[in-house]
């Protein structure tokens, strides 16, 4: 009886486990290419590794909504560690997250971004642990912070704004993050506009709303029907680019703008090669005018 008993907990256990990895499909990767390779690093390397994908798959609840399998996000977190002093590091972490395109087998980038402040504490062969609405571990809070971060844009690739709760989490997390010692949460960071300050700021002020307006519409009227008419996917995303225009006048070079195009400009490239001449020269002067920093990647499309 007593065994029956701890095989049905350790059932339940793992049941529970299995039920929060329907969200994410994480991949994570931690290197150190300026410190000193040996085998005490590579085991804390790897413990943190291993931390990072069951804080990320089992550590929290994020959403309340079910998934199936196949509508994981992908997601995937590159950490360069490039300064380690006793339990205490440094470095950048690069965030990409991705959807499934309706019935097909690609999968689009929703988000790439790298964010060059990141320090934490962390000991060898311990969990992460975020505790909402306070802040104890600031790799904690900054995981928690990308996760409802990635759950905003994949939201609302699906429905018109439907990433505002989560948006609105990460929010709460840089509110509760204003008093940390820790940099990337404050406006004055030292890194102009590019922190996570400005991420989540642009995403929920109104002035940026068109730009989840083209989030929208890209995806479920552009990507999402290629599958029934190639010409009209083609149009329609011309026209959920187009969008962003009323952003550019206002709000030229913004680091949101910058996040959309660096998730999406090699797409664009690719979906726009095989077309016809008069479609590519018009999303190539469009595209000149809202990203010139890659106009040399968008002169394939001359």
């Amino acid at each position: 009886m007593y065994l029956k008993l701890i095989c049905l907990v350790c059932f339940y256990w793992f049941f529970s486990k299995s039920f929060y990895t329907q969200v994410f499909n994480c991949e994570v990767q931690v290197i150190a290419p300026t410190l000193q390779n040996n085998p005490a690093n590579e085991e804390i390397f790897s413990s943190l590794r291993n931390a990072m994908i069951e804080f990320v798959n089992f550590g929290y609840n994020w959403t309340t909504d079910k998934f199936e399998q196949h509508e994981q996000i992908d997601v995937s977190f590159l950490l360069t560690i490039n300064s380690k002093t006793g339990n205490d590091f440094s470095g950048k972490l690069q965030i990409t997250s991705q959807r499934p395109v309706y019935n097909s087998d690609y999968n689009s980038l929703l988000m790439n971004y790298i964010d060059n402040n990141v320090t934490f504490k962390y000991i060898r062969n311990t969990p992460i642990q975020y505790f909402e609405g306070q802040h104890v571990d600031n790799l904690a809070d900054v995981l928690a912070y990308y996760i409802y971060l990635i759950l905003g844009h994949d939201y609302d690739s699906f429905s018109l704004e439907g990433g505002t709760p989560y948006f609105n989490k990460a929010d709460q997390i840089l509110s509760i993050c204003q008093s940390a010692s820790e940099t990337g949460w404050k406006a004055p960071d030292g890194d102009g506009s590019n922190n996570r300050f400005w991420l989540i700021q642009n995403a929920l002020q109104p002035q940026f709303s068109a730009l989840r307006k083209t989030m929208y519409n890209y995806h479920i009227n552009g990507l999402d029907q290629c599958y029934l008419n190639r010409d009209t996917c083609i149009d329609r995303i011309s026209s959920s680019i187009s969008d962003l225009l009323e952003i550019h006048r206002s709000r030229p070079s913004s680091l949101n703008m910058q996040l959309f195009f660096n998730a999406k400009s090699e797409e664009i490239i690719k979906i726009y090669l095989p077309t016809q001449p008069a479609k590519k020269n018009k999303i190539y002067n469009l595209l000149s005018q809202l990203d010139p920093s890659r106009i040399k990647e968008y002169n394939k499309l001359k």
